[in-house]
């Protein structure tokens, strides 16, 4: 079972997390950034794996989310771009202060993925590896769902912040509730270019996108109606350092005995046969 714990910010406010400690002191530790609005308990079943790969893994939920919520959420003032800069980058720094001796590691899923960017201590991972992280470009999804995605982005997350003061994702089913700001700016990035990159020069003043270059996988599937290849290929570009030697992989469920594994699949026990995939790739980096 997990260490719980808290970690602390820069910005003030606490994370919960959970720590999980192999038998035999790791050589690599592994930090699992959460897709948005999604509690850290969701990869539980993930990280047990990893930690019986000979792995020291932290999971953590973000400000706003799951037991990081403090208060009302209508009050809490959590943004995609603090996510990125605060939450993470305690996280790893906490990570690596439990695991002193080992290489530091990121498995983002989705918004997990996309945002280590914005981390002022990005250069201390040894690797990234994202899951079902892209642009997530309404322009470049399916016809068959961009309507409901629209409709999400458009209509719901500003209705829902001007009537509540919080953005209603749980309402099509996209995880938790979001405190407002987060809620906004997820909706503005996935109407431009390069998700983050819609916001440089505004609310992101600083970022490491065109400097970290460290190894990166980037894993979607073929039911993916969100990362589908265009915007994995958006989100990598912004990572224009370390886009030109990116490795992607697009998995077929069915080559896997799966029926599905769309955005949320990969991180369900029930597709732990995917898991292999993410612990060897680990295992070939430094």
């Amino acid at each position: 079972m997990p260490t719980t714990l808290r970690i602390a910010t820069p910005a003030g406010h606490s994370l919960a997390a959970s720590l999980y400690t192999p038998a035999k002191p790791p050589r690599k530790a592994v930090l699992i950034a959460p897709a948005t609005g999604i509690g850290r308990r969701f990869y539980h079943a993930f990280a047990e794996y990893l930690v019986g790969e000979g792995y020291g893994v932290l999971s953590f939920d973000f400000q706003g989310v799951g037991d990081s919520l403090a208060g009302r959420l209508r009050d809490c003032p959590a943004s995609l771009v603090s996510w990125g800069t605060n939450d993470l980058s305690a996280a790893l720094d906490e990570l690596t202060r439990q695991f002193p001796q080992a290489t530091s590691h990121l498995i983002g899923h989705s918004a997990g993925g996309q945002l280590p960017g914005l981390m002022p201590n990005a250069a201390r991972l040894s690797s990234l590896l994202a899951v079902a992280g892209s642009s997530g470009r309404l322009a470049n999804m399916p016809a068959s769902y961009r309507p409901r995605a629209e409709l999400f982005m458009r209509v719901i997350i500003p209705l829902s912040n001007a009537l509540t003061g919080v953005s209603r994702t749980d309402l099509v089913g996209m995880g938790g509730p979001l405190p407002r700001a987060a809620g906004a700016q997820w909706a503005r990035w996935c109407l431009g270019r390069g998700y983050v990159e819609t916001g440089f020069g505004r609310e992101v003043q600083e970022h490491c996108y065109d400097t970290l270059d460290i190894p990166s996988l980037w894993l979607n599937a073929t039911d993916d109606e969100i990362a589908v290849n265009a915007n994995v290929d958006d989100m990598v570009r912004v990572f224009s350092r370390m886009a030109p030697r990116a490795e992607k992989r697009t998995l077929v469920p069915a080559e896997h005995g799966l029926g599905s594994i769309g955005h949320m699949g990969f991180f369900k026990r029930g597709s732990q046969v995917l898991w292999p995939i993410a612990a060897e790739w680990l295992e070939r980096q430094a």
